[in-house]
């Protein structure tokens, strides 16, 4: 028997005798129903049934004007579903027929005994409970059948349900398509029997398996051979199909053409690498060439614009050595001042030099064993060239105020973005240093170049940066997307990085727009490599919210030091480049910026 929540249970009392209105209130309150509303007059009754909902009406058939059947065809006409039951000191066998026909839960006789008066409320909430359910049940099922409808039509994949006796309840219009191609039988009320060959063995043993367990079935991959010259990968799961309230209704079976990500991958193509991301063919050559080069104990130059991941190639390098279980130690030439990148490198003995108040063990000595990464290698001065030059050529070296040599078992690996070929023939870096460092290079591709990334970099930075803020980001607009691609990304990924953090922070809602980028991504103009200018460049006055749609890199550095007064600190945030590489570019441009830097 349905369980009745007696303290929210709505019962209207109609009568014109204010003593049985109070006498049926106070049954009805002391069997702790409630809360209790009276009425004496039919047009007190209906003003109160139009303004609010009633589990239970009780009204007197006999009242001054109309009568209790007449309340009773007004809340009929006005579509309420809750029972009433009708009173009378009067038995009527018309107006007891009439009652009945129009529905009247029950009818009872004055004088009215309080247990027939509470058996009749009992008994006739139960009826009205009972079918409240019966209607929540039903709008439950229409709204996950809609539900189901609504994912049906929008998922690629093959989806298409089955009942327990196998019969094909429901598919989207893949489902169609695919069942049609194996047999024009298998259409909506077909039995899955009709499904031929091994696919429809598995998808038969997938379902009957949810069937018995009521638990999902791991997916799987099975060969479909469509025709005599094709075969498809299938990957096929089943899994339970119940309502939220838990009814078991049957089986979902999904299926995915993964045959091209079969190819992909019989072909060697990876979309991630360690921390690389990327399906570019321009990357696919950089994971071979770390896989290969990093079992391999020789000297690697990793080379390519800045922001393109060459501490990444470091990192994926020693990852792949036998040297992994060793330190991997960086350094950036270009953060340590030119004075101590000496004593950095090759350490240095107590009292060697003002301020050297103890011995220090330099990076090269840190990495014994393992791997010594140093970054921009090009800017190192021609003193520093030599001692490295020895370095390498000797495997040892001299601390600073010590005349005992020191040997060490480590790799080098060296970057830059500078062009070093160029700077041999300039005369600024030695050319035998050059081809000691340049064994074996890994020359890593601008992003404008990896056709076909950015949109798995965006997704992977979203995916991290929403994580990390505790958001709930799930994608990126197409319109914003389209602006990304059409971005020639001087700052390459690192710039991507920056701008889709700063999205994710700006964003108000579950998905990146054009409005939570930045202004200097949206000139939709793809830029050119810049020449490097003969001249020194002075800056221009520039207004701050122009950007100019045929920038080259150089121009839009001299409008950022612009915005900025100066301030290479700021301005390299709004470039989203690290200082070092401003500096690097200012010198690359020959851009002679005086104003002082806060």
């Amino acid at each position: 028997m349905l369980e009745i929540n007696l303290t929210d249970t709505a019962i209207l009392v109609v009568d014109d005798e204010e003593s049985l209105r109070l006498t049926f209130k106070m049954f009805l309150s002391r069997a702790g129903y409630g809360p209790i509303t009276t009425a004496s007059t039919f047009e007190e009754a209906v003003a109160l049934i139009e303004n609010q909902e009633f589990d239970l009406i009780i009204s007197d058939i006999v009242m001054e004007g109309a009568s209790g059947i007449d309340l009773l065809r007004r809340v009929k006409e006005l579509g309420r579903q809750c029972p009433m039951v009708m009173v009378t000191g009067y038995p009527n066998i018309n107006t007891a027929t009439e009652a009945v026909e129009l529905g009247a839960f029950a009818y009872l006789s004055k004088p009215v005994k309080k247990d027939d008066l509470l058996r009749t409320a009992r008994m006739a909430l139960q009826q009205y409970n009972l079918w409240k359910e019966a209607v929540k049940l039903q709008k439950e099922k229409e709204r996950y059948q809609q539900y189901l409808e609504t994912i049906f039509r929008s998922v690629r994949d093959v989806i298409l349900t089955v009942d327990p006796e196998l019969r094909i309840t429901e598919m989207n219009e893949p489902a169609r398509k695919w069942l049609q191609e194996m047999n024009p039988a298998l259409q909506k009320d077909a039995s899955l029997d009709q499904m031929p060959g091994l696919v429809g063995e598995i998808c038969r043993e997938d379902v009957r398996l949810v069937l018995e367990s009521h638990q999902e079935v791991p997916e799987h991959r099975a060969e479909w051979q469509k025709d005599e010259t094709q075969t498809i990968v299938l990957r096929i799961s089943a899994a339970p199909m119940e309502t939220p309230g838990g009814d078991f209704l049957g089986v979902v079976l999904m299926a995915r053409d993964v045959s091209r990500l079969e190819a992909l991958e019989m072909a060697g193509i990876r979309n991630r690498f360690h921390r690389f991301v990327g399906i570019s063919p321009a990357m696919q050559t950089v994971y071979t060439m770390i896989e290969n080069v990093g079992k391999v104990d020789t000297t690697v130059l990793i080379t390519g614009e800045s922001g393109t991941g060459k501490e990444l190639v470091a990192d994926a390098l020693h990852a792949e050595s036998p040297r992994r279980e060793m330190p991997l130690v960086k350094v950036d030439c270009t953060a340590i001042p030119e004075n101590l990148l000496e004593s950095e490198l090759f350490g240095h003995k107590k009292g060697s030099f003002t301020g050297a108040d103890r011995d220090r063990p330099g990076r090269i000595l840190q990495a014994d064993g393992g791997t010594l990464f140093l970054d921009e290698i090009g800017d190192i001065s021609s003193l520093m060239q030599l001692r490295l030059l020895r370095f390498l050529q000797e495997r040892t070296f001299y601390p600073v105020g010590q005349d005992k040599p020191i040997t060490v078992n480590v790799r080098v690996i060296t970057a830059t973005n500078a062009d070093l070929r160029q700077r041999v023939d300039d005369g600024t870096f030695r050319e035998d240093l050059y081809y000691r460092l340049r064994v074996v290079d890994i020359i890593l591709p601008p992003l404008r170049d990896r056709a076909g990334d950015l949109p798995l970099l965006v997704n992977y930075f979203l995916d991290r940066f929403s994580k990390r803020i505790g958001k709930e980001i799930n994608g990126i607009s197409d319109q914003a997307l389209e602006m990304l691609e059409s971005y020639h990304w001087p700052g390459n990924v690192r710039e991507l990085e920056h701008v889709l953090e700063r999205a994710t922070v700006l964003c108000a809602g579950n998905t990146v727009t054009i409005a939570d980028l930045p202004v200097e991504t949206l000139s939709g103009k793809v830029a050119q490599r810049p020449t490097e200018p003969t001249q020194t460049v002075r800056p221009a006055p520039v207004t701050p919210a122009a950007v100019p749609e045929d920038e080259n890199e150089s121009d839009k550095i001299l409008r950022i030091l612009s915005q900025t007064a100066g301030n290479k600190a700021k301005a390299a945030r709004l470039l989203g480049i690290d200082r070092s590489t401003l500096y690097r570019k200012m010198r690359l441009y020959n851009i002679d910026f005086d104003e002082t830097e806060v």
